[in-house]
């Protein structure tokens, strides 16, 4: 098979816990990959990577996909048509203007921004979540850190690595709709939003004014830059990148969710379950204010109702690892993806309401139970039915327990029709099980695409490829509907009424018994 370099498209995304690179040949298929597994570090109490492991991780996973073009076609990565980059949504990163990082990275996962969230929400009435760069930037001041005197811009991990490949401090609207508010009539910050922070911290005379820290806001589509000399050798240090690429505004791994997915339009949706989970549901107006609901927006700027969890999968994971470690002990080692496979497997022999067990897999904090902080919680009562099956489909819907609270107040309090969700992430690998299990959750059919499992860094080549094939004016919906889903294969399932029933009963068993998760907290350092 031949390989056009020149009209390939190349997607890199920083996940929470692996860097992905995906290649997509001139009819948008993937055709290469690379990756990189990392963690991050609870350091001083704050979720936190090092910069200088964001640049190895980054390299790591491109010199994977070099390897991966060089194995498969017998080239060497020399030069791509477009490239975009997308990262975890939400954080904090700080700079002054001669570049250098002032404050430790926080990510999305940090629950430190109690006090700036309330502030801010009450006055925007908008909900501000914790995990908001504008949270953070407002909780460093109310904390009197003295970084913020010298701030010249903020931005987030995707914007980050956009600025140090391209020079250009901007951002796609859909990850910058996670900084500050967006106002989708105009397709930028909302200018009353920014003039009542800038009043609201005049008092201290920062030497800047809100507008100019944030990144500029670009939409799909637009151009953001090209790959400078520097950049190039960040991502390649073997020197064989050339520069000179474009680039498309960067996102969050939200919004490259909703691409991959074909989750733009208005009345869509698309669930992506991985380390953290989240809903994204379109909608056509900007709705109520509620604490366990972010509006944010698409790659276009069209409004997004989500539903943001900070705890997916990090303790199925924790359990998985130890059944690995016992099966090794007994001398019968078992590949970590056939164990999986097994036992998400074994979850689907399980009663529909678990047995009576229950979990909390909180590793750390969660807004939507109003957590600030957690403890991974596993729960029985002595008539409980403890086997195998109940014990991981417990895992398995406690995994999306949060979520289905906040789509609650969508379906029941905004009148939002939740009529079939697209389905990503990890949480979604072995075929039927968590579809399953999300379905029965939310009540509706849950969808699953061929290209799910390339998620956001496909979704990412996609936005590039959008912004290198726009033809006129055609909309981001309309590109992905016409020319690159028109064919598409997926797989939709339809949980049966006793799974939508027993996944209720264990809803309300799980809300009844939060105050042991509170209990933990207070009584486990």
């Amino acid at each position: 098979m031949d390989l056009n370099l020149e009209r390939t498209v190349l997607g890199l995304e920083l996940g929470s816990t692996r860097i992905k690179a995906v290649l997509l040949d001139e009819s948008l298929k993937p055709v290469a990959s690379g990756s990189y597994g990392w963690e991050n570090q609870l350091v001083g109490g704050m979720w936190t990577y090092d910069l200088a492991d964001v640049h190895r991780g980054l390299q790591a996973c491109y010199g994977a996909l070099k390897r991966d073009v060089r194995e498969r076609f017998g080239l060497t990565l020399t030069t791509v048509g477009g490239i975009g980059i997308s990262g975890m949504m939400h954080g904090y990163l700080a700079f002054d203007a001669e570049g250098d990082q002032l404050y430790p990275f926080l990510t999305w996962r940090n629950t430190l921004t109690g006090q700036a969230a309330e502030v801010l929400t009450a006055l925007f009435r908008f909900n501000i979540p914790q995990r908001w760069s504008i949270a953070h930037l407002y909780q460093a001041i109310l904390n009197g850190e003295e970084h913020v005197s010298r701030l010249d811009n903020i931005t987030t991990l995707a914007g980050y690595i956009h600025w140090r490949l391209t020079g250009e401090r901007v951002m796609g609207i859909g990850e910058a709709s996670g900084m500050f508010p967006i106002d989708s009539g105009i397709l930028d910050y909302d200018q009353h939003m920014l003039d009542q922070f800038d009043d609201l911290v005049a008092p201290k005379g920062f030497p800047w004014r809100i507008r100019d820290v944030l990144p500029r806001v670009l939409a799909a589509g637009e151009a953001a830059g090209r790959l400078t000399p520097a950049g190039a050798r960040l991502l390649d240090p073997e020197g064989g990148l050339r520069p000179g690429i474009p680039l498309a505004p960067c996102e969050g791994d939200a919004g490259t969710g909703m691409v991959a997915t074909n989750s733009v339009g208005v009345g869509t949706g698309n669930v992506s379950a991985g380390t953290s989970d989240f809903a994204m549901v379109v909608v056509d107006r900007r709705l109520n204010v509620y604490r366990e609901i972010d509006m944010v927006t698409t790659p276009s700027g069209t409004p997004v109702a989500m539903v943001h969890c900070n705890n997916c999968t990090s303790d199925i994971n924790a359990w998985v690892d130890l059944f690995a470690e016992a099966l090794a002990c007994a001398g019968c080692p078992m590949d970590k993806s056939r164990l999986f496979e097994m036992l998400f497997r074994k979850a689907l022999e399980a009663e529909p309401d678990c047995g009576g067990l229950l979990s909390y897999n909180y590793f750390s904090g969660e807004g939507i139970t109003d957590l600030d902080d957690g403890r991974p919680v596993f729960l029985r009562a002595p008539n409980s039915r403890f086997d195998l099956a109940n014990f991981m489909r417990t895992h398995l819907v406690s995994a999306l327990a949060t979520l289905k609270i906040g789509l609650d107040i969508l379906t029941q309090k905004e009148n939002v029709p939740i009529k079939k969700l697209y389905g990503h992430g990890g949480f979604f690998r072995t075929p039927e099980v968590g579809q399953r299990m999300l379905s029965a959750a939310v009540g509706a059919p849950v969808s699953l695409m061929e290209t799910a499992g390339e998620g956001g860094p496909y979704g990412m080549a996609l936005l590039a490829a959008y912004m290198l094939d726009r033809d006129g004016d055609i909309s981001l919906e309309d590109y992905l509907n016409e020319k690159v889903f028109a064919r598409a294969r997926s797989h939709t399932l339809m949980a049966d009424q006793a799974d939508i029933d027993g996944s209720a009963a264990f809803l309300a068993r799980y809300k009844a018994a939060l105050d042991v998760e509170r209990m933990a907290i207070r009584t486990l350092p």
